[in-house]
């Protein structure tokens, strides 16, 4: 502008300011939701007869009077009850074991980035129309995750609202290295998170930063769906494990640490990670630490079942059904005991590894294994939104939070499985899908 004469300068102000004024959008219009229940998160109860009144795309009003704005756009859901959009804080929205139609390998040889991009829309409108209307995506090669999030926020596609954290880091032969079983000959030319080192590691988290990730996410431990021969061995020393949580904390990235083994679920909390990932074979010293540096517990206890009861039909190595029955029940059985241990735990579901919108299937599992309804909710949406730094704008109906309202027919207190079966979903106030019946 400073090149420009000082007389051109101020007609294009001048001009701009018009242009301006001229497209100003109309104040939004009040809509309401209304129903017969709400589930309060916050304060851990249910209310009847919810007014929320939204405007653009947030909450400015939640009142319990019946007393509906003059003029506002009225969404009556009848004798629904009413929820905040739901959060899943472990996904993986550019795969589905859908993909794999019993041969294991032509997923792997065959596919590409660009096969994961074009699917990737389709999951993520399934996890949406499931009430998951936040994710956080712990892992994706190439970055298809960053640009999954950047349309879906440029309301290019619908989708959940996202955090991703591009490739995840892991070392050479470990959980995050694609080619850990194949051949040294065969090489694959996918962005890959593979770093050993401290050096190494530092630079690939200030890659991963520079590309659009919103969050870190490491493998601390061997895993199921890969190669190794181990289901939880550390694969990082203390000291990488360190130099990672203190260069991502350094650039205000959170991290998420994948981990089965007792040992490598200590060395990450020692490290301080944010959280845990899967959390299999916990320990009593493994709880303690946790509760101690305030890091969040993430079991992903519903897919046990569908592994074990579809991978081998599927074409998956004899190998990955094997390691899955060693940590399943005992990991079930650890979330047990972190429920009562009053651990600080979050709802993260590993989707991608059974089929997408199947996210809701949780909620029971983790009802049968120690929490009540409203905490297994809870995990979902408060607790969650705390993990990812998004209290004050998720996981609770309030003013000021972004219009992500779901709704189910039934009570979830009384029938957790109701949110199998999500009827509505609005997310920052556009109505996604409404199927309730009145």
């Amino acid at each position: 502008m400073r090149s420009l004469p000082l007389f051109a300068a101020i007609a294009l102000a001048l001009g701009s300011a018009a242009v301006l004024a001229d497209d100003a959008p109309a104040v939004p219009a009040k809509t309401v939701v209304r129903a017969a229940h709400l589930v309060d998160t916050q304060a851990g109860t249910v209310r009847d007869n919810p007014v929320v009144v939204i405007e653009g795309d947030k909450i400015t009003e939640v009142r319990y009077d019946g007393q509906v704005p003059a003029g506002a756009n009225v969404i009556d859901l009848g004798g629904a009850t009413l929820l905040p959009g739901l959060i899943d804080c472990h996904v993986h929205l550019t795969g589905d074991p859908n993909e794999v139609k019993g041969d294991y390998y032509e997923a792997i040889l065959k596919r590409s980035a660009i096969d994961s991009a074009i699917l990737a829309p389709i999951y993520a409108k399934r996890t949406l129309d499931a009430g998951f209307t936040t994710v956080r995506n712990l892992g994706a090669s190439d970055y298809v995750d960053v640009a999954l999030r950047n349309a879906i926020n440029r309301g290019d596609i619908p989708g959940p609202r996202m955090l991703v954290s591009g490739p995840p880091l892991g070392a050479t032969g470990g959980h995050a290295d694609d080619t850990t079983g194949f051949s040294p000959w065969i090489q694959f030319h996918d962005i890959d998170g593979v770093a050993d080192g401290v050096d190494a590691i530092r630079h690939r988290i200030r890659e991963n930063v520079k590309n659009g990730a919103d969050v870190i996410k490491f493998m601390a431990s061997a895993g199921v769906l890969s190669a190794e021969g181990s289901v939880g061995a550390p694969q990082y020393s203390q000291e990488e494990m360190n130099a990672l949580v203190d260069e991502a904390h350094r650039w205000g990235r959170k991290v998420a640490a994948h981990a089965h083994g007792a040992e490598a679920i200590k060395m990450a909390i020692r490290a301080g990670v944010d959280s845990v990932e899967h959390s299999s074979m916990i320990d009593d010293e493994g709880l303690k630490l946790a509760k101690q540096k305030g890091t969040y517990l993430d079991f992903d206890v519903y897919n046990d079942d569908y592994i074990l009861s579809e991978y081998a039909k599927k074409g998956f190595p004899a190998s990955t059904v094997e390691k899955e029955k060693l940590v399943g029940r005992l990991q079930r059985e650890n979330f047990q005991r972190a429920v009562k241990a009053g651990e600080k735990m979050t709802f993260g579901t590993d989707a991608g590894v059974y089929p997408h919108g199947w996210n809701g299937k949780q909620f029971a599992v983790m009802t049968k294994w120690g929490m009540t309804p409203m905490q297994s909710i809870q995990a979902a949406t408060v607790n969650a939104a705390d993990l990812l730094d998004m209290k004050g704008k998720v996981g609770a109906v309030a003013p000021g939070y972004f219009a992500d309202l779901i709704a189910v027919g039934g009570d979830p207190i009384k029938d957790v499985s109701q949110l199998e079966h999500v009827g509505f979903v609005m997310k920052g106030g556009a109505v996604d899908r409404n199927e309730i019946k009145r």
